[in-house]
């Protein structure tokens, strides 16, 4: 496998494990708090020593509590507060997913979210694995312009039992979107889902051993 050509996302739950995972040769963080809930917004002052430690570039997870990703008025403006927060701070991208709790994307609040988090870029995350049709999703998701990449194991619980679905998401998603393979990856599995997938980033918490 040739790892020039493939982005390595690390997904950290503390500053810690970012500065490892930069040291090992990480091309990106996954900036999280609270990891055993499946990630939550890091604080502010987390947000901004990573900024300043690190030299790689920083995603920072947009989700405001545990649980699903179906979001009311409140919860919306509390992630919105958060992305200018990361904007402030100088991060270069922001992960989220908002679901309308009847097996979609809710894209309004996704367009509304995205627009105000640009210029940084844009990655919905794996609520996508939750909904009905994922591949409609990234035709629907391309056509917002503001999202940039899509965080996927492929409706299943590993890359590897997903990877047919994730290659048909890549397809569809073209030049348009990156699709970031997720779902147990890890450095000594990486290069076997590289050979069966083929996609450009791949993503995991032991992605760098």
């Amino acid at each position: 496998m040739d790892s020039t050509k493939i982005i390595r996302e690390a997904c950290v739950g503390n500053i810690d494990q970012a500065i490892k995972a930069q040291e090992l040769g990480a091309d990106r963080i996954e900036l999280c708090d609270r990891l055993d809930l499946d990630g939550l917004t890091p604080t502010e002052d987390m947000i901004i020593e990573a900024v300043n430690l690190l030299q790689i570039p920083i995603k920072v997870i947009i989700r405001p509590r545990e649980g699903d990703f179906v979001y009311n008025a409140s919860e919306m403006e509390v992630m919105m507060h958060s992305i200018d927060c990361c904007k402030a701070n100088n991060v270069e991208g922001v992960v989220f997913g908002v679901l309308d709790g009847n097996g979609s994307l809710d894209l309004q609040a996704i367009a509304l979210l995205a627009e105000k988090a640009a210029p940084m870029k844009v990655t919905i995350h794996k609520a996508i694995d939750q909904i009905d049709d994922p591949i409609q999703a990234i035709k629907d998701l391309k056509s917002l312009g503001n999202v940039h990449s899509v965080l996927t194991s492929g409706k299943a619980p590993t890359a590897d039992e997903g990877q047919e679905m994730i290659k048909q998401m890549i397809e569809v998603a073209g030049d348009s979107l990156d699709i970031i393979v997720a779902g147990k990856v890890r450095h000594n599995n990486l290069e076997y889902l590289h050979k069966k997938i083929n996609a450009r980033e791949y993503h995991g918490r032991n992605i760098m051993g």
